[in-house]
């Protein structure tokens, strides 16, 4: 913390909070980039999962007798209290015993940590050699967790099951991930040949087990429902975007933000195509030559050039941005899986801000009508200057409150700054707002599929309560994107109950929170004071940050 703010009670606990994930959870270090802990995974087993959840009642029983010395404190005090008390609700109500699903769970996490790894110098590959060969403990711990929620019947969907089971299998491989980051090592640094190469093997049979145990073990086990139940769904939902909404209001609210989604889209596109439909402008789009980039590196360096273009129109207009945050790196990732996402910079910006484009085995071309919206989303003014200016306010911030938050916060925040960047004319082209606008129709979508399927909710073409097919067929209708893409969406929100509604939700709250200061505040709103002032706060859940910005 710098000298401009004097650290608190609070800021201590708070430290505490993250010193304490991190001795339990040493992959966190990796995202903080904080040293000491290389190497090593958390403890994954029921006595771990019942470490973490003891730690946040031991900080909560601290928090208890805290009185806030300012604004700052008052914020972090309702927000921590918010994320501790929800931990220990879903310890209790015991669902780490199903935490298996088809794109985040500690199946995918385990791996995911070897891509944030420095991997430049001796030291950096000498570390990923000795996190793989701890490959196998952390899936060990998995395992047993997994064995325990088959004991108490708290088990995940069957679909799930065998999803992940294929997923990991192809890890283990002999040309899957572990094998092929241990070649690429040996291949830069010989010496570490023999520690990569036993470390990726390690790593690879510990993978392969964990299959056999999904295929064999746990599969026979699972439940056949896809739907978790509004329980579960009401715990799922606050933990994604720190924030309470009726569910039920929120369902029909999605209905009508998806048909409003189709109108304008429809608009834009007999603007493209003279009365055409919006399949008529995609095709018109797909077909432009000067729309269409050739190879991963084309695609990389266009990625580039827009964010860098977005950087330097936006700094000093409608956002303040940091010195260390005007470098964003874009790449392309070392896996297939087709997902884009953000990684935040390290707590001293010696690793920066970076987007990442997984792009599936075999695609080779692309369109940039789609994706221009998706560089804002995940770079500048989205999830880089979002979480990049957490990072950067140390002058305020605790660590936790630099680090934390809900996907609701930076989902909703990056939905935010894809409709802002269009106000603001970035998206004036056709092609570019028609790209926009289907992915704010996916996500308007995902609202009405995620609820309705969980809740087992009525369809709105009343064709009976919603179901995996059903849910496959309204994604059909209404995003324009390959059936294999179609087809891994669903089964994502399928097994992440509440996480894909944070996007849109998000971004309606984030909206009403500005417009409700634009109403206060009158002739005296200021966009660049409220962005400012909303994203100092680092990534707080979003009833905190209306608590904090319309109090």
């Amino acid at each position: 913390m710098s000298a401009s703010r004097t650290p608190t009670d609070i800021d201590s606990i708070a430290e505490q909070v993250v010193d304490r994930q991190v001795e339990l959870e040493p992959e966190y270090a990796v995202w903080l980039g904080r040293p000491g802990y290389e190497g090593r995974y958390g403890d994954l087993s029921p006595d771990g999962h019942a470490a973490r959840a003891d730690a946040a009642r031991a900080a909560l029983r601290e928090l208890d007798g805290a009185q806030p010395a300012d604004r700052v404190d008052e914020v972090t005090l309702l927000d921590l209290r918010r994320e501790l008390g929800l931990a220990v609700e879903r310890y209790e109500a015991g669902l780490h015993l199903r935490d298996l699903a088809v794109i985040a769970s500690p199946a995918q996490s385990i791996r995911d940590v070897l891509d944030l790894e420095p991997d430049e110098t001796d030291d950096d590959w000498a570390t990923i050699a000795k996190r793989l060969a701890a490959v196998p403990g952390a899936v060990d711990g998995f395992v047993a967790t997994l064995r325990e929620g088959i004991r108490r019947g708290v088990v995940p969907a069957v679909r799930q099951v065998r999803l992940v089971a294929e997923d990991v299998s192809g890890h283990a491989a002999a040309d899957g991930f572990f094998r092929s980051l241990a070649a690429r090592g040996a291949t830069r640094h010989e010496g570490l040949r023999r520690d990569l190469e036993a470390g990726a093997e390690a790593a690879a049979d510990a993978y392969q087990g964990l299959a056999r145990f999904l295929s064999d073990e746990l599969a026979p086990a699972a439940t056949p429902e896809d739907a978790v139940g509004r329980e579960h769904y009401a715990l799922a939902s606050r933990a994604f975007l720190g924030a309470t909404v009726d569910l039920d209001e929120t369902y029909e609210w999605g209905i009508e933000e998806l048909d409003r989604m189709v109108r304008e889209q429809e608009a834009i596109a007999r603007g493209i195509v003279p009365g055409g439909s919006v399949e008529d402008a995609i095709a018109a789009l797909d077909d432009d030559p000067g729309r269409r980039l050739e190879g991963t590196e084309r695609l990389r360096e266009w990625m580039q050039q827009r964010s860098d273009a977005a950087i330097a129109a936006l700094a000093g207009t409608a956002f303040d941005i940091p010195e260390p945050l005007r470098r964003l790196e874009c790449r392309i990732a070392p896996t297939t899986s087709g997902e884009i996402y953000y990684t935040s910079p390290s707590d001293d910006f010696s690793r920066p801000g970076r987007m990442w484009w997984s792009v599936p085995e075999g695609v080779t071309a692309f369109n940039t009508w789609r994706e221009a919206t998706t560089v804002y989303h995940e770079g500048v003014p989205g999830h880089h200057l979002q979480l990049g200016t957490a990072v950067a306010n140390k002058a305020e911030l605790n660590t936790w409150r630099r680090f934390a938050g809900t996907s609701g916060h930076a989902e909703g925040w990056a939905l935010y700054a894809e409709r802002l960047m269009t106000d603001l004319g970035f998206l004036d082209d056709p092609g570019d707002r028609l790209g926009m606008l289907d992915g704010q129709r996916m996500r308007a979508a995902r609202v009405v599929l995620d609820l309705g399927i969980h809740l087992r909710k009525p369809r709105p073409d009343g064709g009976g309560i919603w179901d995996a097919e059903s849910a496959l067929g309204f994604f059909r209708q209404h995003v324009h994107m390959a059936d294999g893409f179609l087809r891994f969406e669903v089964n994502r929100y399928l097994g992440w109950p509440g996480q894909a509604p944070s996007y849109k939700v998000g971004q309606r709250i984030w909206e009403q929170v500005r417009d409700e200061v634009r109403r206060r505040s009158g002739d005296r709103f200021d966009l660049k004071a409220f962005h400012r002032d909303a994203l100092a706060m680092g990534g707080v859940g979003l009833d905190t940050l209306r608590a904090a910005l319309v109090p």
